[in-house]
Protein backbone atom coordinates (compact mmCIF):
# COMPACT_ATOMS: atom_id res chain seq x y z
CA UNK A 1 0.00 0.00 0.00
CA UNK A 2 1.36 3.39 -1.04
CA UNK A 3 1.33 6.48 0.19
CA UNK A 4 -0.94 7.67 -1.82
CA UNK A 5 -3.53 4.59 -1.31
CA UNK A 6 -3.08 5.54 2.58
CA UNK A 7 -4.43 8.94 1.62
CA UNK A 8 -7.43 7.34 -0.43
CA UNK A 9 -8.17 5.24 2.58
CA UNK A 10 -8.21 8.25 4.90
CA UNK A 11 -10.34 10.22 2.16
CA UNK A 12 -12.87 7.15 1.94
CA UNK A 13 -13.05 6.94 5.86
CA UNK A 14 -13.97 10.48 6.27
CA UNK A 15 -16.58 10.26 2.94
CA UNK A 16 -18.06 7.28 4.86
CA UNK A 17 -18.12 8.94 8.11
CA UNK A 18 -19.58 12.35 6.86
CA UNK A 19 -20.69 12.15 3.61
CA UNK A 20 -22.74 8.67 3.12
CA UNK A 21 -20.84 7.01 0.72
CA UNK A 22 -21.17 2.99 0.89
CA UNK A 23 -19.30 1.83 -1.81
CA UNK A 24 -16.91 2.39 -4.32
CA UNK A 25 -17.43 1.45 -7.62
CA UNK A 26 -15.31 0.24 -11.25
CA UNK A 27 -16.39 -0.35 -14.40
CA UNK A 28 -14.93 -3.42 -17.07
CA UNK A 29 -17.59 -1.22 -19.79
CA UNK A 30 -16.84 2.28 -20.28
CA UNK A 31 -13.75 2.67 -18.40
CA UNK A 32 -12.17 -0.45 -19.70
CA UNK A 33 -10.66 -1.28 -16.23
CA UNK A 34 -8.23 -3.93 -16.21
CA UNK A 35 -8.33 -6.83 -13.46
CA UNK A 36 -4.83 -5.45 -11.70
CA UNK A 37 -5.85 -1.95 -11.45
CA UNK A 38 -9.64 -3.29 -10.40
CA UNK A 39 -7.75 -5.55 -7.30
CA UNK A 40 -5.88 -2.40 -6.02
CA UNK A 41 -9.16 -0.68 -5.70
CA UNK A 42 -10.86 -3.13 -4.38
CA UNK A 43 -7.90 -3.57 -1.48
CA UNK A 44 -8.50 0.22 -1.16
CA UNK A 45 -11.93 -0.27 -0.71
CA UNK A 46 -11.65 -2.81 2.09
CA UNK A 47 -9.29 -0.99 3.90
CA UNK A 48 -11.97 1.99 4.32
CA UNK A 49 -14.69 -0.26 5.24
CA UNK A 50 -16.83 0.04 2.04
CA UNK A 51 -18.55 -2.18 -0.30
CA UNK A 52 -17.49 -2.60 -3.68
CA UNK A 53 -19.79 -2.57 -7.09
CA UNK A 54 -18.54 -3.55 -10.28
CA UNK A 55 -20.55 -2.63 -14.24
CA UNK A 56 -19.42 -5.36 -16.32
CA UNK A 57 -18.99 -5.10 -20.13
CA UNK A 58 -22.69 -6.67 -20.79
CA UNK A 59 -25.55 -9.14 -20.49
CA UNK A 60 -23.66 -12.10 -21.12
CA UNK A 61 -20.08 -10.75 -20.15
CA UNK A 62 -18.84 -14.36 -18.71
CA UNK A 63 -15.21 -13.18 -18.29
CA UNK A 64 -16.34 -10.33 -16.06
CA UNK A 65 -18.78 -12.33 -13.75
CA UNK A 66 -15.86 -14.71 -13.36
CA UNK A 67 -14.07 -11.74 -12.66
CA UNK A 68 -16.17 -10.61 -10.27
CA UNK A 69 -16.29 -13.83 -7.77
CA UNK A 70 -12.35 -13.76 -7.47
CA UNK A 71 -12.97 -9.92 -6.60
CA UNK A 72 -15.87 -10.85 -4.48
CA UNK A 73 -17.98 -7.71 -5.39
CA UNK A 74 -21.44 -7.07 -3.62
CA UNK A 75 -23.21 -5.95 -6.86
CA UNK A 76 -22.82 -6.11 -10.44
CA UNK A 77 -24.52 -3.87 -12.94
CA UNK A 78 -24.80 -4.46 -16.42
CA UNK A 79 -25.24 -1.87 -19.01
CA UNK A 80 -27.17 -1.31 -21.82
CA UNK A 81 -30.04 -3.40 -21.26
CA UNK A 82 -32.84 -1.99 -23.64
CA UNK A 83 -35.05 -4.86 -24.58
CA UNK A 84 -36.45 -8.01 -22.34
CA UNK A 85 -34.39 -10.10 -23.96
CA UNK A 86 -31.86 -8.77 -23.29
CA UNK A 87 -32.57 -9.22 -19.54
CA UNK A 88 -33.41 -12.40 -19.93
CA UNK A 89 -30.03 -13.30 -21.31
CA UNK A 90 -28.68 -11.26 -18.43
CA UNK A 91 -30.80 -13.02 -15.82
CA UNK A 92 -29.38 -17.01 -17.42
CA UNK A 93 -25.84 -16.17 -17.78
CA UNK A 94 -25.57 -14.96 -14.52
CA UNK A 95 -27.82 -17.98 -12.93
CA UNK A 96 -25.29 -20.37 -15.19
CA UNK A 97 -21.66 -18.56 -14.07
CA UNK A 98 -22.63 -17.70 -10.26
CA UNK A 99 -24.67 -20.89 -9.42
CA UNK A 100 -24.13 -21.22 -5.72
CA UNK A 101 -22.85 -17.79 -4.72
CA UNK A 102 -25.85 -16.17 -6.46
CA UNK A 103 -27.40 -15.34 -3.15
CA UNK A 104 -24.63 -13.52 -2.29
CA UNK A 105 -24.21 -11.04 -5.08
CA UNK A 106 -26.88 -8.62 -6.52
CA UNK A 107 -27.37 -8.02 -9.94
CA UNK A 108 -28.56 -4.70 -11.07
CA UNK A 109 -30.00 -3.56 -14.62
CA UNK A 110 -28.94 -0.33 -16.10
CA UNK A 111 -31.92 1.64 -17.97
CA UNK A 112 -29.93 4.39 -19.38
CA UNK A 113 -31.56 4.72 -23.26
CA UNK A 114 -34.96 5.59 -24.68
CA UNK A 115 -35.29 1.89 -26.12
CA UNK A 116 -35.13 0.49 -22.49
CA UNK A 117 -37.04 3.33 -21.53
CA UNK A 118 -40.14 2.18 -23.77
CA UNK A 119 -39.57 -1.92 -23.12
CA UNK A 120 -39.17 -1.09 -19.09
CA UNK A 121 -43.12 -2.46 -18.38
CA UNK A 122 -42.38 -5.66 -20.28
CA UNK A 123 -39.23 -6.20 -18.60
CA UNK A 124 -40.95 -6.06 -15.25
CA UNK A 125 -43.60 -8.21 -16.36
CA UNK A 126 -40.87 -11.06 -17.29
CA UNK A 127 -40.40 -13.93 -14.35
CA UNK A 128 -36.76 -12.86 -14.45
CA UNK A 129 -37.02 -9.80 -12.45
CA UNK A 130 -37.33 -11.77 -9.48
CA UNK A 131 -33.41 -12.48 -9.66
CA UNK A 132 -32.76 -8.39 -10.08
CA UNK A 133 -32.33 -6.29 -7.11
CA UNK A 134 -32.31 -2.80 -8.37
CA UNK A 135 -32.24 -0.98 -11.43
CA UNK A 136 -29.78 1.98 -11.89
CA UNK A 137 -30.86 5.07 -14.26
CA UNK A 138 -27.76 6.37 -16.54
CA UNK A 139 -28.56 10.05 -17.25
CA UNK A 140 -26.04 10.75 -19.56
CA UNK A 141 -26.46 7.84 -22.21
CA UNK A 142 -30.28 8.25 -21.68
CA UNK A 143 -30.03 12.38 -22.64
CA UNK A 144 -28.02 11.21 -25.28
CA UNK A 145 -30.32 8.36 -26.22
CA UNK A 146 -32.76 11.64 -27.02
CA UNK A 147 -30.47 13.59 -29.12
CA UNK A 148 -30.25 16.12 -26.15
CA UNK A 149 -26.37 17.44 -24.55
CA UNK A 150 -24.59 16.05 -21.34
CA UNK A 151 -25.70 19.77 -19.68
CA UNK A 152 -29.77 18.21 -20.00
CA UNK A 153 -29.52 15.33 -17.32
CA UNK A 154 -30.78 17.56 -14.69
CA UNK A 155 -33.85 18.87 -17.00
CA UNK A 156 -37.89 18.39 -15.83
CA UNK A 157 -37.90 15.49 -18.91
CA UNK A 158 -35.51 13.25 -17.07
CA UNK A 159 -36.66 14.17 -14.08
CA UNK A 160 -40.16 12.96 -14.97
CA UNK A 161 -38.36 9.57 -16.79
CA UNK A 162 -35.95 9.11 -13.78
CA UNK A 163 -39.62 8.86 -11.71
CA UNK A 164 -41.65 6.66 -13.69
CA UNK A 165 -38.68 4.12 -13.91
CA UNK A 166 -38.15 4.58 -10.22
CA UNK A 167 -42.52 4.28 -9.45
CA UNK A 168 -42.62 1.22 -11.36
CA UNK A 169 -39.32 -0.34 -9.94
CA UNK A 170 -40.63 0.18 -6.09
CA UNK A 171 -43.84 -1.68 -7.12
CA UNK A 172 -41.64 -4.39 -7.26
CA UNK A 173 -39.27 -4.21 -4.50
CA UNK A 174 -36.40 -3.14 -6.41
CA UNK A 175 -34.45 -0.84 -5.33
CA UNK A 176 -33.02 2.67 -7.09
CA UNK A 177 -30.04 4.41 -8.48
CA UNK A 178 -29.42 7.12 -10.21
CA UNK A 179 -26.09 8.10 -11.66
CA UNK A 180 -24.73 10.13 -14.70
CA UNK A 181 -23.46 13.48 -14.68
CA UNK A 182 -23.88 13.52 -10.78
CA UNK A 183 -22.97 16.75 -8.86
CA UNK A 184 -23.67 19.24 -6.60
CA UNK A 185 -26.09 20.55 -8.82
CA UNK A 186 -27.92 17.46 -9.45
CA UNK A 187 -29.27 17.84 -5.16
CA UNK A 188 -33.08 19.67 -6.42
CA UNK A 189 -33.27 16.74 -9.13
CA UNK A 190 -32.86 14.11 -6.08
CA UNK A 191 -34.79 15.77 -3.75
CA UNK A 192 -37.66 15.72 -6.42
CA UNK A 193 -38.31 11.90 -5.77
CA UNK A 194 -40.68 10.70 -3.05
CA UNK A 195 -39.85 9.31 -0.14
CA UNK A 196 -37.92 5.86 0.24
CA UNK A 197 -38.21 6.23 -4.34
CA UNK A 198 -34.01 6.74 -4.35
CA UNK A 199 -31.67 4.70 -2.92
CA UNK A 200 -28.52 5.94 -3.97
CA UNK A 201 -26.73 8.52 -6.29
CA UNK A 202 -23.71 7.56 -7.48
CA UNK A 203 -20.35 9.49 -9.34
CA UNK A 204 -18.05 7.48 -11.63
CA UNK A 205 -16.13 5.97 -8.65
CA UNK A 206 -18.68 6.18 -4.99
CA UNK A 207 -21.81 5.44 -4.35
CA UNK A 208 -23.84 7.71 -1.83
CA UNK A 209 -26.79 6.22 0.41
CA UNK A 210 -30.37 7.99 0.93
CA UNK A 211 -31.85 9.28 2.23
CA UNK A 212 -29.06 10.45 4.49
CA UNK A 213 -26.58 11.68 1.45
CA UNK A 214 -29.77 14.04 0.08
CA UNK A 215 -28.24 16.61 2.96
CA UNK A 216 -24.81 16.60 1.07
CA UNK A 217 -23.14 19.68 0.78
CA UNK A 218 -21.18 20.96 -2.23
CA UNK A 219 -17.67 19.55 -0.16
CA UNK A 220 -19.04 15.80 -0.43
CA UNK A 221 -18.59 16.45 -4.65
CA UNK A 222 -15.42 18.02 -3.93
CA UNK A 223 -14.26 15.19 -1.81
CA UNK A 224 -15.66 12.77 -4.52
CA UNK A 225 -13.88 14.54 -7.68
CA UNK A 226 -10.85 14.65 -5.48
CA UNK A 227 -11.05 10.48 -4.26
CA UNK A 228 -11.15 10.35 -8.51
CA UNK A 229 -7.99 12.08 -9.13
CA UNK A 230 -6.04 10.67 -6.49
CA UNK A 231 -7.23 7.06 -8.12
CA UNK A 232 -6.40 8.40 -11.50
CA UNK A 233 -3.06 9.70 -10.44
CA UNK A 234 -2.43 6.47 -8.89
CA UNK A 235 -3.27 4.71 -11.89
CA UNK A 236 -1.01 6.76 -14.09
CA UNK A 237 2.16 5.73 -11.47
CA UNK A 238 1.60 2.66 -11.92
CA UNK A 239 1.73 1.80 -15.41
CA UNK A 240 4.01 4.26 -15.67
CA UNK A 241 6.70 2.00 -13.63
CA UNK A 242 5.95 -0.65 -15.80
CA UNK A 243 6.31 0.86 -19.13
CA UNK A 244 9.62 2.48 -17.82
CA UNK A 245 10.95 -0.61 -15.95
CA UNK A 246 12.17 -2.16 -19.10
CA UNK A 247 13.72 1.15 -20.38
CA UNK A 248 17.18 0.48 -19.54
CA UNK A 249 17.49 -2.86 -21.01
CA UNK A 250 15.52 -1.27 -24.19
CA UNK A 251 18.13 1.05 -24.45
CA UNK A 252 21.09 -1.41 -23.97
CA UNK A 253 19.48 -3.75 -26.85
CA UNK A 254 19.21 -1.21 -29.38
CA UNK A 255 22.60 0.13 -28.98
CA UNK A 256 23.91 -3.69 -29.13
CA UNK A 257 21.94 -4.50 -32.35
CA UNK A 258 23.48 -0.83 -34.28
CA UNK A 259 26.62 -2.08 -32.73
CA UNK A 260 26.72 -5.20 -34.94
CA UNK A 261 24.71 -3.91 -37.59
CA UNK A 262 27.59 -1.31 -37.75
CA UNK A 263 30.51 -4.32 -37.51
CA UNK A 264 28.45 -6.12 -40.44
CA UNK A 265 28.62 -3.12 -42.63
CA UNK A 266 31.98 -2.53 -42.19
CA UNK A 267 32.76 -6.17 -42.31
CA UNK A 268 30.78 -6.61 -45.93
CA UNK A 269 32.54 -3.25 -47.24
CA UNK A 270 35.74 -4.58 -46.63
CA UNK A 271 34.66 -7.78 -48.12
CA UNK A 272 33.47 -5.74 -51.52
CA UNK A 273 36.70 -3.85 -51.79
CA UNK A 274 39.22 -6.53 -51.23
CA UNK A 275 36.76 -9.06 -53.88
CA UNK A 276 37.31 -5.76 -56.58
CA UNK A 277 41.30 -6.08 -55.47
CA UNK A 278 41.61 -9.39 -57.05
CA UNK A 279 39.76 -8.88 -60.12
CA UNK A 280 42.19 -6.19 -61.05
Amino acid sequence: MNSLEQKMISLLKELKSHHHVTAVRAEFEEEGARIEEVMRLKDIAVHAGLDFHLKIGGCAAIKDMLDSINLGVQKIIVPMIETPYAMQKFVKTARKVYSKVLNNIQLLINIETIVGYNYFDEMLDLPEIESIAGVVIGRVDLVGSLGLGRDQVNSQKILEMSLAIAAKSKAKNLSVIVGGGVSADSMGFFKSFPLNHLDHYETRKLAFDCPGALNNSEEAFIKAVEFELMWLQNKRDYYGAIAKEDQERLQLMTNRLNSSLNRSGENQEAFSTQCSTEKM
